[in-house]
C-alpha cells in the first residue's frame, strides 16, 4: 500500500473513532419514564424548513405568522433522546415579539411539547422554549431551553429555512399519566 494511502486510511479510523465516542449512548433508558427527579441537560441543533407570511403594520412594524417542520439533535451524557422531529408554529411581531408552540417527536413517537417566547436583542434574537407536558416517557416533562434562530433560506414566496444557534436546556419528567407502552393515546 503506498505511504500516503495509508496515512488516510488511519486519519479516516482515528476521525470515525472519535466521532463514535463523541455521539455515544444516552445514559437514558428509551423505554424508561423521564424521573421527575433527574434533570436532563443537552444542547442541539434544530433545522427546519416552513412557510411564512408578512403583513406590514405601517413604518418598520412587521407581523409574520410561520410554520417550521424539520430535525432537532441533541447532545450531552444525559440528554432525554438523540434526535426528534421539531414541529412549531410562531407569530411575530416587531413590536412585542414572538410567541409560539412546539411538539418534539422522538422515534418511538413520544412527544415533549410546550411554550416559545422571543424576543430581538441588541445582539439578533434569543427564544426560550419551556415544556409544559408531554405523552408516553415524557408525560409531565417540566423544564426549558433557549436558542437564537437564524434563516438561511427566504424567497419572496414565503418559503423559508433556518436552524438554531447555541441550543441548550435542560428537562425532567414528571408523573406519568399512563404507563409507557400501555397503548395511551398520542397527539
Amino acid at each position: 500500500m503506498p505511504v500516503s494511502l495509508t496515512w488516510g486510511l488511519r486519519i479516516l479510523v482515528v476521525a470515525g473513532l472519535a466521532a463514535v465516542t463523541g455521539c455515544g449512548p444516552s445514559t437514558t433508558s428509551a423505554d424508561a419514564p423521564l424521573p421527575a427527579t433527574d434533570w436532563h441537560a443537552f444542547q442541539g441543533t434544530w433545522t427546519a424548513a416552513g412557510s411564512r407570511q408578512t403583513i406590514r403594520l405601517g413604518g418598520d412594524q412587521r407581523a409574520s405568522i410561520g410554520s417550521f417542520d424539520g430535525s432537532l439533535v441533541l447532545t450531552g451524557p444525559s440528554r432525554p433522546s438523540v434526535g426528534f422531529r421539531a414541529q412549531a408554529i410562531a407569530l411575530n411581531d416587531t413590536a412585542s415579539g414572538m410567541v409560539g408552540r412546539f411538539v418534539w417527536t422522538d422515534e418511538r413517537g413520544d412527544q415533549m411539547y410546550g411554550e416559545l417566547q422571543g424576543e430581538v436583542t441588541a445582539t439578533g434574537n434569543r427564544i426560550i422554549g419551556t415544556f409544559t407536558g408531554g405523552t408516553g416517557r415524557y408525560s409531565g416533562a417540566t423544564g426549558s431551553y433557549e436558542f437564537s434562530w437564524r434563516f438561511v433560506l427566504e424567497n419572496e414566496d414565503g418559503v423559508v429555512q433556518g436552524q438554531s444557534m447555541g441550543l441548550k436546556g435542560r428537562v425532567r419528567g414528571g408523573s406519568p399519566q399512563a404507563a409507557p407502552g400501555a397503548g395511551g393515546a398520542r397527539q
